[in-house]
């Protein structure tokens, strides 16, 4: 019996939809962020039809279409995509995770290896409309920032807050960076200022970090090193030796996009695109349907998507998401699902106890268990409980061990 492979719609249908009740969680705000894992495969998976939830539509007898509700498109599991592990030669799937504030992951999702994360965002909410939470705002980063997740996002009385592009050109960012204000300190290296944009119904807040911005400018003075010694001594070059170079410099977009050519087609480092660059060291643009919000509130939580990434870490260093060494498709669904529990209870353990998970599991495996033999038999002992241990087991309300597990007499063993 394939038992991983039947317990992934258990417990899909079992746990996942009822964790916030389980826990007695009060959201707030929610964090949304996908990655995906790769398999070490030659061909992805054959093309199967799918709902718009990224699942197999059962075929009716008799023909080859599906009988599912909704969109529909066909698509292996393991399929190519855009890698979040820099691995597009290999197929993937794609996973999701909702974080609460406190770093709870409320829920995990898995989807075909070539869906775009545009469209999840909108099943997510969808998911997530029967439960019973309190007033919600969504947070998640630029990528799932178009018109139709805010729409989406926004029914029913519900917020959002997402990264918008400052390099996008687009009309509303260019109004963001030109608006005049000054920035008030939030945290740390963090500094904000609310902005006003003409014809927009969302709030707009520009992020200014200095240790960011720092960064950015170490990053392209290197740059731009690289790539005065690549052009130098190209006028020199006959014109189809430069298109040639300028060709090669065209793959590495860090330095194509501070490269312009002249009229004459020569090549020279463009000062305009330096300077435009210059502008936008160490900012980012938020934007928020919530009027409530003050643009601090708007800004840390935001920062706080850094607990989904967190989320990833644990589950691919810690726990161990990736190799994934399942062929079918339930059985992989099976292995998320049982990754995110462990998440799960790694997250608890850490609010209930105060303590990283690193530090709860090095403790607690200082906890032993000997086997002594004597004339009289044999018994099995535990070692002493430590004082930071019991102070674990207390905050997790559970029992300690008994020091004697079991005796076994000498007459027993003969």
């Amino acid at each position: 019996m394939d038992w991983l492979g039947e317990i992934a719609p258990v417990l899909e249908r079992e746990v996942d939809g009822q964790v916030a009740d389980l826990l007695n969680l009060e959201v707030d705000l929610l964090f949304f962020d996908t990655t995906s894992t790769c398999f070490e495969l030659d061909t992805p998976d054959a093309p199967v039809v799918r709902d718009d939830h990224g699942r197999p539509v059962p075929k009716r007898d008799g023909d080859g279409d599906g009988d599912g509700d909704g969109e529909q498109k066909v698509a292996g599991f393991r399929s190519y995509g855009r890698s979040k592990d820099h691995r597009g030669d290999l197929p993937q799937v794609v996973v999701g995770l909702a974080v609460t504030r406190t770093g709870i992951p409320v829920r995990v999702w898995c989807w075909p290896g070539n869906t775009s994360d545009q469209a999840l965002l909108r099943q997510v909410n969808h998911d997530l409309r029967d439960w019973t939470l309190g007033r919600v705002v969504w947070v998640a980063d630029r990528g799932f920032a178009s018109a139709e997740n805010r729409r989406s996002l926004q029914r029913g009385g519900g917020h959002d807050i997402l990264g918008a592009k400052l390099r996008s050109g687009s009309a509303e960012a260019n109004q963001a960076l030109a608006r005049q204000g000054r920035y008030q300190h939030v945290a740390d290296n963090l500094q904000v200022k609310e902005v006003r944009v003409d014809d927009a119904h969302d709030r707009f807040v520009v992020c200014f970090n200095h240790h960011q911005a720092g960064r950015a400018r170490t990053t392209r003075e290197r740059l731009l090193a690289q790539l005065a010694e690549a052009i130098a001594g190209a006028d020199t070059l006959s014109a189809t030796k430069r298109a040639e170079l300028r060709g090669q410099l065209s793959t590495k977009p860090g330095l194509h996009r501070f490269l312009r050519t002249t009229n004459g087609g020569l090549l020279r480092v463009d000062k305009t695109a330096i300077g435009a660059e210059t502008k936008l060291d160490g900012k980012y643009l938020l934007r928020s349907s919530d009027p409530k919000l003050s643009a601090e509130d708007i800004a840390l939580g935001y920062k706080q998507l850094l607990e989904v990434e967190r989320g990833w870490r644990d589950m691919k260093q810690v726990i161990d998401l990736r190799p994934v060494y399942h062929r079918t498709e339930q059985r992989i669904r099976a292995h998320v699902i049982l990754c995110w529990l462990a998440l799960l209870l790694t997250r608890i353990a850490e609010t209930t106890t105060g303590q990283t998970w690193p530090v709860i599991r090095a403790e607690l495996d200082r906890l032993h268990v000997g086997t002594f033999t004597g004339p009289a038999g044999q018994f099995r002992q535990r070692t002493e409980i430590t004082s930071a241990q019991r102070r674990l087991l207390a905050a997790l309300d559970l029992a300690e061990p008994p020091r004697v597990l079991d005796v076994t007499p000498a007459s027993a063993t003969r």
